[in-house]
């Protein structure tokens, strides 16, 4: 896929660089695997209260049940379409498995509508096919991994993103992680090989402020621009600069760490990730 620019017709289109959706084979999804259409919270809870200030609006949309797990083990699937999902940033896929079931999952790069994927312990390392991490090979660019074994993918699923698979150690493989966090799993947690599709994502600019209302997301205040009754940033004469940055709660910003120092996955983290 690549990306285009549009020509400066109105202001809107002047500065907008969007998806050609060159790489998208259909626009109708499997009916059987999307669900829960109309049910669109606007950022309230059951009893109507705000809980996520800058959710509301935006083109309905249904989602899609993606495997994560990839447990139709030794089974071949023939890639039927790739298709956009208004859930997330990578395109996904359309497998038929040939025992007849469809499901979905998320293209790696590279994977074409005929190809031929397969989920098991000794199959081969190719790209969209998925496997314990014991049986990668070293070196391997990896996505959609899983944290504990049965639970489903959970890392490297965003558009572009993609893990390496450095070394093992025992009964653990060090995986480095798209943050730049390198990190001990289980080798009996599997992987899929290949790097998430649509890398191209990260090029995109919407153009105009309209555009991220379709996507559903309202503006967002800033705490200089509020009253000091809600936010720590907020009041005072004039323009100010609020004093040290400081979330809604009164945590400090820009590297205040509050992670939890007895934390128990600490012992798998080698290296922290990059600032």
């Amino acid at each position: 896929m690549a990306v285009k620019r549009f020509k400066p017709v109105t202001p809107g289109t002047r500065f907008r660089v969007g998806a050609d959706y060159s790489d998208v084979t259909t626009n109708v999804p499997e009916k059987t695997l999307v669900v829960g259409a109309n049910k669109r919270s606007g950022g309230r809870n059951k009893t109507g209260k705000m809980t996520m200030r800058y959710i509301g609006g935006g083109h309905k949309k249904v989602y899609r049940i993606i495997d994560f797990k990839r447990d139709k083990k030794e089974i071949p699937a023939t890639v039927a379409t790739i298709e956009y999902d208004p859930n997330r940033t990578a395109r996904i896929a359309l497998l038929h498995y040939a025992d007849g079931e469809k499901r979905y999952i998320i293209a790696p790069t590279g994977l074409q509508v005929g190809m031929t994927v397969i989920a098991g312990e000794k199959v081969a390392p190719e790209v969209g096919n998925t496997l314990p991490l014991a049986n990668i090979p070293l070196g391997s660019i990896i996505h959609n991994i899983e944290l504990n074994p049965g639970q489903g993918g959970s890392i490297a699923r965003s558009a572009g993103t993609y893990a390496q698979l450095s070394a093992r150690d025992g009964k653990y493989a060090i995986i480095k992680l798209p943050s730049g966090e390198v990190r001990m799993i289980l080798l009996t947690c599997v992987a899929t090989i290949g790097s998430v599709s649509n890398a191209e994502k990260a090029n995109q600019v919407l153009g105009k402020a309209g555009r991220k209302r379709h996507l559903g997301r309202r503006p967002r205040v800033r705490g200089v621009a509020m009253n000091p009754v809600d936010h720590p940033m907020g009041g005072g004469e004039g323009r100010t600069s609020g004093g040290h940055p400081r979330s809604r709660t009164g945590v400090l910003a820009k590297g205040f760490k509050t992670r939890y120092k007895k934390k128990t996955s600490n012992r798998y983290i080698i290296e922290r990730r990059k600032k």
